[in-house]
């Protein structure tokens, strides 16, 4: 196979982590016979210091042209301001944009080699393996907003949360068809007591599920409650899908049931083709974590698992993609761990040593 992949580092750790996702991705290219050209570009503050914008033209452009993109991480401490006009989240929001990436899926599992890294009892986490699908380009982080002055009340802010049915319709659609290769049972979560959208969105998932997944098992839940039982009882759940902020909120909430915010992959999808295939953005879930940046110990475990996703979703590589999930496996397993993990018998390793565990250990020379 031949194939286009944009790799953006982005800012902190991001170069550190997508060195090892793409040294996988090479791997499986020399193991497999495929043609892989890796296209490198700017994102996020490192993109607005060498050219003042968070998504440069020329890295659109780059975009337009791949196949699937990688993604470090964006954003850190020299650009936090929140009232800059530049920010680098700016550019994550317009990659998605580009990209049309409307549904993001991270996967949340508890491996029995990990249950020390949570502070949940292992008996509650048995059996934990969800799919979160959340909308990602609607919702209130891409609704209007405004700020109006004056007055002896001060200021007074405005953030519109806005979402239209076929939104919600091809999201649903993505949640049913997950679910239908797995459990077959759909988690919806909203705020449908509350919100207008809500309503909207329980009344249009509802059909789709009805009309479409017929054979799938539904279920709606309050956002405030399914944060309570997503902690209590997280086996319960299969496939939850949600809307933009919620499934913002309750995906980091949900790293806890993996031990670590390092370990989590995630996959921003398209529209799919006719072969079952979705052009689509990947990056772990970490964000750019500038407190060890440079250090060379960040867990590259969230990237390696977002590059088996790429090669799954985007390339249609479904053995190559389980090759890189159960290398990552056999290193945990064998007790690999940065120090964002517990000591497993052996001393933390380096981002570096954990990527050699799964490369060089896992992938044998080219056929």
């Amino acid at each position: 196979m031949m194939a286009t992949i944009g790799v953006l580092a982005g800012d902190g750790v991001g170069p550190e982590v997508t060195r090892e996702a793409v040294r996988a991705l090479r791997a499986v290219a020399e193991q497999w016979g495929h043609a892989f050209d890796f296209r490198e570009g700017l994102i996020g503050g490192a993109a607005i210091d060498a050219t003042g914008s968070p998504f440069p033209d020329e890295t659109c452009a780059l975009v337009a042209e791949c196949d699937a993109v990688f993604l470090g991480a964006v954003g850190g401490p020299q650009w936090s301001n929140p009232a800059a006009s530049v920010r680098p989240e700016q550019g994550l929001l317009a990659l998605r944009g580009a990209m049309g990436t409307f549904a993001n899926l991270r996967p949340v599992r508890a491996r029995k080699s990990l249950l020390d890294a949570t502070p949940l009892k292992p008996s509650v986490l048995a059996g934990t393996d969800i799919m979160f699908v959340r909308e990602l380009t609607g919702g209130i982080y891409f609704g209007a907003k405004r700020v109006e002055h004056g007055g002896t009340d001060g200021e007074r802010a405005v953030d519109e949360c806005a979402y239209t049915t076929p939104e919600i319709e091809r999201v649903a659609r993505v949640a049913g068809a997950i679910a239908a290769s797995r459990g077959g049972r759909v988690t919806s979560v909203d705020k449908a007591n509350v919100l207008e959208t809500s309503r909207l969105w329980r009344r249009t998932v509802t059909r789709v599920m009805r009309d479409e997944f017929p054979a799938l098992t539904l279920e709606h839940a309050y956002v405030d409650s399914f944060a309570m039982q997503l902690i209590r009882t997280p086996s319960a759940f299969d496939v939850v899908v949600t809307e933009n902020l919620f499934g913002d909120i309750l995906t980091d909430e949900a790293a806890v049931l993996a031990g670590s915010l390092g370990l989590l992959p995630s996959a921003s999808l398209g529209a799919t083709s006719v072969d079952g295939r979705s052009r689509g953005l990947y990056e772990p879930v970490h964000g750019s974590a500038p407190d060890i940046a440079g250090r060379g110990i960040a867990n590259p475990v969230g990237a390696l698992l977002s590059a088996a996703m790429l090669l799954r979703h985007s390339l249609g590589l479904e053995e190559e993609a389980c090759a890189v999930e159960a290398a990552v496996d056999n290193a945990l397993d064998a007790g690999w761990r940065t120090p964002d993990l517990p000591a497993a018998g052996r001393a933390a390793c380096t981002t570096g040593e954990f990527g050699d565990a799964v490369v060089l250990r896992a992938f044998t020379p080219a056929r």
